[in-house]
């Protein structure tokens, strides 16, 4: 009997993060106070806590408590986001290039994972944001919608609607028209709500990251 090959997350994870990253450096200075669909983050915070989550997994791949790490970065010049992202996410490519990360067990505030099971979840993090920060910024055509296929392929087996409460990171699934776009899609699925009528701006109750708590609980 064949065997399945062995995933290795780190080619979609530095897709999801580049999308990001091209986002990040879109950002002009007088759209950082704009609101985002991440109702508690404005797109500071939003590019922040982007940074907070690179620093984090740079941190847990060279066995580093970042329990200390902050969740939003703040102390960056308004023109030196780009500069910060990027440099994060070459100390994240650096520590994360050994293979023997992906068994690894990585131990962050919330969860002890092996290390694929990490990048998996941040993937699609990172795919959500993308779609926060593009949405907040009008840059929404410029979204690779392979990288929110992949992610709607994922948060069904981790995120299902029937166990979700008021206590969940995720609110209900919001019905969205058929011919919706797979980021409104995606956004639907994790609880988007219209935050009035005739518009399509959506603002969701909780992080993505809330799918790290649900692969721990599902045992992954």
């Amino acid at each position: 009997m064949a065997t399945r090959p062995i995933h290795d997350p780190r080619p979609l994870f530095a897709l999801a993060v580049g999308q990001a990253e091209q986002q990040v450096a879109a950002v002009r200075p007088d759209e950082l106070g704009n609101s985002t669909p991440c109702a508690d983050y404005d797109v500071r915070a939003l590019v922040g806590h982007m940074v907070a989550v690179l620093h984090k997994l740079a941190g847990v791949g060279t066995g580093r408590d970042v329990s200390d790490v902050a969740d939003v970065i703040d102390d960056v010049a308004d023109t030196g986001w780009i500069s910060a992202f990027s440099k994060a996410r070459g100390e994240v490519e650096r520590v994360w290039t050994d293979d023997a990360m992906l068994d690894r067990m990585v131990t962050l505030p919330w969860a002890t994972l092996p290390g694929r099971v990490a990048l998996d979840a941040y993937t699609h993090e990172f795919t959500v944001h993308s779609w926060d920060l593009a949405h907040a910024t009008g840059r929404l055509s410029e979204l690779d919608p392979e990288l929110a296929v992949q992610a709607l392929e994922a948060f069904p087996r981790f995120a299902p609607p029937e166990t979700r409460s008021e206590q969940s990171p995720f609110g209900p699934v919001v019905a969205v028209p058929d011919d919706a776009d797979v980021y409104t899609r995606l956004a639907a699925y994790l609880g988007a709500r219209p935050l009035g009528l005739g518009t399509a701006y959506l603002e969701r109750k909780g992080d993505p990251i809330g799918l790290i708590k649900l692969l721990r609980d599902l045992g992954r």
